[in-house]
């Protein structure tokens, strides 16, 4: 079994959270015995409309941690999308 969690958030490797968001994601996947496969998904991807497509290709969403996003529309967007449709999210 394998899950795709989506991580809305503007990736810095500098950033510890965000670093420590990977590792956890794949601690936790192991732990179960499933894989996981955790692409970022930046903010201002996420503004301009197109979300059923890019978050709805995810089992669930990760909301990171690092404010203040570059878009923060685009990430309120994806929260938006999430609870409408009673999606798995997951905020920090």
């Amino acid at each position: 079994m394998s899950v795709r969690i989506g991580v809305v958030g503007d990736y810095k490797p500098e950033f510890e959270a965000h670093t420590t968001t990977d590792s956890s994601l794949r601690e936790a996947a192991e732990s179960l015995g499933i894989e996981v496969e955790a692409p970022w998904l930046p903010t201002s991807s996420l503004a301009g409309g197109g979300l059923d497509e890019a978050l709805g290709a995810m089992d669930g969403l990760w909301i990171s941690a690092g404010s203040p996003y570059a878009n923060r529309d685009g990430a309120f967007a994806a929260i938006r999308w999430a609870r409408e449709r009673d999606w798995p999210l997951v905020a920090t």
